[in-house]
């Protein structure tokens, strides 16, 4: 099947085929065995008398001729400290050095006929301690995306003690070689965003980064960035039309988180490769759940993980097992409706596709150390700035016990995250994207499915409906001014001038007599069954309630900042939500219907008061005033997180019925 007839299609189900042919590779899986290069240099990234404690180092493995691509890369430390590499399996090597002595590290590099080539260096580190470091030395495709940033220091006050995270003053960046880069935003000092140019063959890219501490120091640091040369994506590229449906210039090597897995091969080749055109069988890398009969166990599921690096492979497989060791078995049950899990640093946002059977996470919902987070793209979602002209906001967080349950880290806080601290937002995005998955291939059509395709099984359950269909013919939603907000806030198209001029009042009037758990269930009817599924089983799990407000915007002024037309906690547990919960849960988790009856009475929030007092709902309402504003427009370190935008994405914009 050709792009050209498979957009058409798209448009009307949001959905298509992953594909596959032996033709492209993504990192040195298929295609024709290229003999190992005649050998290969290791180059430390700066002098070994400027590299101390804290500072940032990185290794590039050079080969003397060929390209990165046709190879596999897995770097050792053999002495030394321990390190954190960022990513064994890239051609660069890059971590913090926790202090000064001697390293020593070996890369092996490995082709497709399993014959391998080993070298290793050795450095002494007898530097001063670093005052300024830049994350994070990597490797990045042609034409995507990169971000460095200036990493603050933890800094003592001498008088007080106090700690504080600080940063240097008077940041200033600088390409010093190689190719020119596009796109360049530096709107935050610390922050240098850019496009990748394409390239010929693999090119060593050299930024360096100066300011100044303790008030006149002169400090720098320089950051390496590899741009690999890509084998030429044709214009009928599947993927393509991820990268045109998500404003996604280009897609990371990525590989199977398990090398031993028995879909290695047909994970690498499927999901997650701009060079296929057709869509793979459906024989070749079927639904987990087909494998498993409806109830996969979790190694099955692992064995079907991809990642571009594997830290993040071990903290999505750490989260599982303690999610079953609680006893909650429902993500290992759900992940029976997807042939793959797709975690890379430059996902953003998440999605489901059914062009592929795969969810894609961002793993921003996966770090718990700095290092770890040094490695995701910054890049901001794209749809960041739709609703602008918009003079209300729809905000909504998770709470537990007038608390709130998740925490927003700033970037400058280099500290860790718990997996207690990462577990609300993960199991939401989990419970949310699964959700899609499952309203395609819910569990009682897995055993047994067959079709040529992934997409010629979807076009046979189409014909009848899926399950968001059946929720939508049986218990629409009605308010045609939020469906049209919607398309403005979520989907960037332009306001008329009545949608310019409603006030919070108004859109109160407009949601709050319908049947919607959120906003987002107005962008597309596999939204509106994936948000009721995911505020469900946040609140059944986990004692996790939602909030939801139609608010004033934002504001310097705190009379005016946020302020709350109307709200609820818990709006999931609202009667005339009962019957289209039901009928979600029914086929996506039938064994669970039954909480329907046990969800809380929603509770109302204080209209007239902000949206940060709104926060605990048990507390007495405030004297006649407005209550001062409680988070600032940039808020501190762990702080609570909220949003006034969708965090999760399942289909492609523009591709919609």
């Amino acid at each position: 099947m050709t792009r050209w007839t498979l957009a058409p299609l798209l448009t009307l189900a949001l959905t298509a085929c992953g594909g596959g042919d032996d033709g492209g590779d993504n990192g040195g899986g298929t295609g024709p065995v290229v003999p190992l290069p005649d050998g290969v240099t290791i180059i430390l990234s700066d002098s070994e008398e400027r590299i101390g404690a804290g500072s940032a180092v990185a290794l590039y493995a050079e080969p003397e001729n060929g390209n990165s691509r046709d190879y596999r890369y897995q770097w050792r430390q053999l002495s030394g400290s321990d390190v954190d590499i960022t990513n064994p399996r890239s051609p660069i090597a890059a971590f913090d050095l926790p202090e000064t002595g001697s390293y020593q590290f070996e890369v092996t590099l490995t082709d497709r006929s399993g014959e391998t080539l080993v070298e290793s260096i050795s450095f002494s580190a007898g530097g001063a301690s670093a005052n300024l470091s830049v994350s994070r030395d990597h490797m990045v495709t042609e034409g995507n995306r990169v971000s460095l940033r200036v990493q603050s220091r933890l800094f003592t006050n001498p008088d007080s003690g106090e700690r504080n995270w600080v940063l240097p003053a008077n940041i200033q960046w600088e390409q010093v070689s190689g190719a020119a880069v596009s796109n360049v935003v530096n709107e935050e000092p610390e922050l240098l965003l850019f496009s990748t140019p394409a390239v010929g063959e693999d090119t060593l890219l050299t930024f360096k980064a100066t300011g100044t501490v303790e008030g006149d120091i002169q400090v720098e640091d320089t950051v390496w960035v590899l741009v690999t040369a890509e084998a030429a994506v044709p214009d009928e590229s599947l993927m393509g039309l991820v990268a045109d449906g998500l404003n996604k210039p280009g897609f990371a090597r990525v590989q199977s988180y398990r090398s031993d897995s028995p879909w290695a091969s047909a994970l690498e080749r499927c999901v997650y490769n701009p060079i296929i055109t057709d869509p793979c069988a459906l024989n070749d890398l079927p639904l987990t759940g087909t494998e498993a009969g409806g109830d996969p166990s979790l190694d099955q599921v692992l064995d079907r993980v991809v990642v571009s690096h594997p830290w993040m492979g071990e903290q999505f497989e750490a989260f599982l097992r303690q999610q079953e060791q609680n006893g909650n078995t429902d993500f290992r049950r759900l992940l029976g409706a997807v042939t793959a899990v797709v975690i890379s640093y430059d996902v953003r946002p998440s999605f489901y596709w059914v062009v592929t059977g795969a969810i894609y996470l961002d793993p921003e919902d996966l770090w718990m150390t700095p290092w770890q987070r040094d490695s995701i793209n910054e890049a901001p979602d794209y749809r960041s700035g739709f609703g602008s002209e918009l003079q209300f906001i729809i905000p909504w967080r998770y709470t537990f016990e007038n608390e709130y349950a998740s925490l927003f880290y700033p970037q400058w806080a280099r500290v860790e995250r718990p997996m207690s601290g990462l577990e609300p937002d993960l199991a939401s995005l989990l419970y949310h994207e699964l959700a899609h998955a499952n309203d395609f291939f819910p569990r009682s059509i897995q055993p047994g499915l067959s079709a040529p395709t992934l997409w010629d099984a979807y076009l046979e359950r189409d014909a009848d409906g899926i399950v968001s269909d059946d929720l939508t013919n049986m218990y629409a939603l009605r308010s045609a001014e939020m469906f049209s907000l919607a398309g403005v806030n979520f989907q960037g198209d332009s306001p008329t001038v009545a949608e310019r001029n409603y006030t919070p009042a108004d859109v109160t009037g407009f949601f709050e007599p319908d049947r919607a758990s959120d906003f987002y269930a107005y962008s597309t009817e596999r939204e509106d069954l994936a948000m009721l599924f995911e505020e469900a089983m946040m609140q059944h799990r986990y004692g996790i309630l939602r909030d939801v407000a139609v608010t004033s915007t934002r504001s310097a002024i705190p009379e005016l900042d946020l302020i709350v037309d109307w709200g609820q906690r818990g709006r999931i547990g609202e009667t005339k939500l009962d019957e289209r919960l039901k009928l979600v849960l029914n086929a996506l988790l039938p064994e669970e219907v039954g909480l329907v009856d046990t969800l809380d009475t929603p509770i109302p929030m204080r209209p007239g008061e902000n949206w940060f007092d709104n926060i605990d709902l048990s507390a007495p309402a405030a004297e006649i005033q407005l209550a001062p504003q409680r988070q600032s427009l940039a808020p501190a370190a762990a702080e609570g997180r909220w949003s006034s935008g969708p965090r999760h994405r399942h289909h492609l914009p523009g591709l919609t019925h």
